[in-house]
């Protein structure tokens, strides 16, 4: 019998022991091992016959997870004095790191040199560290490594994989500067930083944005003799792009050239989602192609990004057309491509089109999901066909695909939309059986329609439910309800409403949405005084008019006043207060709707805007979107 049969004989006779053992019930005898089998390797210096074979047993038990019967392989060692040797525990580290366990490496990790005789090096130290880092557990990680250094009679002297686990630690707690502290004390400790090492502190760099510490760092490891990798490049090229600065990302892609290193599908990709958020999509689909011809295989990420940019620019026939493309090439279609191009389709109002897109992705075997479910429902309800969407709803419940947020927001919108109020306040009393009835976004949704359809009583009954269920309501809950009082004539309850408004949380505070509706109701009242103030009062607040303001303000003063006056010295002065306050921004886009209505700023306000668009170098930039805002 050759020893390779020897040892799996072995572990088909244990599979089945441990189980035992690992109900509680610790055996206080190893299991039982013929002495034959532990003689097949030659003895060499402390080593004995049947060592190795004990290594291949603890070799087998990790790669299958099976701790019961390690447990039981290194009792009987112990038992048999046995030499343990760290590449063992080696083993069992990772095993423990691929089931999740890191208590039990750093257990065993300390029992190493008192129960087993085998002092730890830095080897083993790395390999814990790494399990703890691997399960987010940074601030563990840093204490272990701490205690573990600094204890007396340690062996363990850190080197540079150690530093780099370190550094991703400091990186991952937002410690950036922490993890240069330590980058910088590196070359002290004999231990110079490797292209892993700069990788990590650049990634570090980049999520806090410190974009041009990061890119400096690739000059510096140069001048050090490390020389960068595609990892590197890709690194600083999503920084860049992620912070919409193209121009740099492009750079970045010829100095990578430059080096030797060519772009990889990382590249590409980062690249592509980059021009995809800044609305490039022409130049994404040509950056497409040529990562094709690069013999650069684009994945799901990849196509998925483009068609879902193509989509939200309205260009659903393109996106389309590089989904055959796609399939033309020999790449599925994922659920999440089909969810955005049925979505577009039935906002672009080709609702028979999106059919046909489910029917075909239903014969292509293509399961759909929770997303591509909710797009279908939400794409029927705004062809005004709830009552289908609800069969559909049906069907995706049956199937085992569960519902979220905008799958039930979608259909009780659907109801309002086609005057089905009820049908809305029932689907919400049947959510209860899914346990998502506290859900705030359902609540605004609900409360949105009612008030829409001038049912302000039962909107305040759904209102008061959901204050008694401790959900606390968003702007748009509030901003609804606020619009159903003002439209009941209640307009003091919506003002103490608003008031009560501002004392919340960031995401319950007013919008330009709610100012508007005041304002409205305000100027309706002829109340012009009060509105005034209450528009300084946002302005205070960093909350920006837009064109809907100035077209209530515009109309108030055209009709309520006598005489009449057309607006513009009310919006040359409004520009002048967000120029004051900084808001640079909205001051452009009051300038903008004074254009379309033919109200020139004067004189000095335009020198005043000039001026502040130039201070950043973006007055090229901001007269092209004025132009391009421009109807006339």
């Amino acid at each position: 019998m050759t020893k390779l049969t020897v040892i799996n004989t072995i572990c088909r006779g244990l599979s089945s022991f441990p189980s035992k053992v690992s109900r509680g019930q610790g055996p206080s005898q190893p299991p039982p091992l013929s002495n034959q089998l532990f003689n097949s390797s030659p003895q060499s210096g402390s080593f004995r016959l049947g060592d190795s074979t004990f290594y291949s047993l603890i070799h087998h038990y990790a790669h299958n997870a099976d701790f019961a019967s390690l447990h039981d392989v290194l009792c009987r060692m112990k038992l048999q004095n046995r030499v343990f040797i760290e590449k063992c525990f080696l083993v069992i580290f990772k095993a423990y790191g691929r089931a999740h366990l890191p208590d039990k490496a750093v257990e065993l990790f300390h029992r190493m040199p008192h129960e087993f005789h085998c002092i730890p090096t830095v080897k083993s130290f790395n390999s814990v560290l790494n399990v703890i880092i691997q399960e987010g557990f940074y601030l563990r990680a840093l204490d272990f490594y701490n205690r573990s250094v600094n204890a007396k009679n340690t062996n363990i002297s850190p080197n540079v994989l150690t530093f780099n686990l370190i550094l991703k630690a400091k990186c991952k707690l937002g410690w950036v500067d922490r993890a240069i502290e330590v980058f910088r004390e590196m070359p002290l400790r004999k231990c110079p930083p490797d292209v892993y090492t700069y990788c990590t502190l650049m990634d570090g760099l980049c999520k806090e944005n410190r974009i041009d510490e990061a890119v400096s760092l690739l000059d510096e490891m140069q001048t050090e003799g490390c020389f960068p990798s595609p990892v590197t490049f890709n690194v600083l090229i999503n920084g860049v792009c992620k912070k919409g600065d193209l121009v740099r990302a492009a750079k970045l892609v010829d100095n990578m050239f430059l080096k030797g290193c060519f772009p990889n599908e990382v590249t590409y990709n980062t690249l592509i989602h980059g021009l995809c958020l800044k609305g490039k999509l022409d130049k994404a689909v040509s950056l497409l192609n040529r990562m094709v011809s690069s013999n650069c295989i684009p994945n799901d990420i990849t196509y998925g990004t483009i068609v879902n940019g193509l989509v939200k620019q309205g260009r659903v026939e393109d996106a389309v057309t590089l989904m055959i493309s796609m399939e033309e090439r020999g790449y599925g279609v994922n659920e999440y491509v089909y969810s955005a191009l049925i979505s577009g389709l039935f906002k672009g109002g080709k609702s028979e089109d999106a059919m046909k897109l489910w029917t075909e992705m239903m014969e292509k075997g293509c399961k759909p999901n929770t997303v591509v479910y909710s797009a279908l429902i939400d794409g029927l309800c705004r062809e005004g066909k709830p009552n289908e969407a609800k069969e559909v709803l049906s069907e995706m419940i049956g199937k085992g695909c569960i519902p979220n947020a905008y799958t039930y927001s979608s259909l009780m919108k659907g109801f309002f939309k086609t005057g089905n109020c009820h049908k809305a306040v029932e689907l919400w009393k049947d959510m209860a059986e899914h346990e998502c009835i506290h859900c705030k976004v359902y609540y605004s949704v609900l409360i949105h329609g009612l008030c829409e359809v001038g049912n302000l009583s039962e909107a305040m009954m759904v209102w008061r439910h959901m204050l008694d269920k401790g959900c606390k309501p968003d702007a748009v809950a509030y901003s609804s309800m606020i619009q159903g009082l003002c439209n009941a004539g209640s307009l003091e309850e919506a003002l103490k409403l608003f008031n009560e408004m501002l004392c919340q949380e960031t995401e319950s505070q007013p919008d330009v949405i709610t100012y508007n509706i005041l304002f409205n109701a305000l100027c309706n009242q002829n109340s012009i005084s009060h509105a005034i103030d209450l528009l300084n009062s946002m302005l205070d607040r960093a909350c920006d008019p837009d064109i809907a303001t100035c077209n209530i303000f515009l109309r108030t003063l055209r009709e309520k006043l006598d005489p009449p006056q057309d607006g513009r010295e009310f919006l040359d002065e409004l520009v002048i207060r967000l120029l004051k306050r900084q808001r640079v921004f909205g001051a452009s886009k009051i300038v903008q709707v004074m254009l379309q209505k033919f109200l020139p700023p004067k004189a000095s306000t335009w020198a005043r805007v000039v001026q502040e668009l130039c201070k950043p170098k973006k007055a090229q930039a901001a007269i092209d979107k004025c132009w391009r805002n421009l109807d006339c």
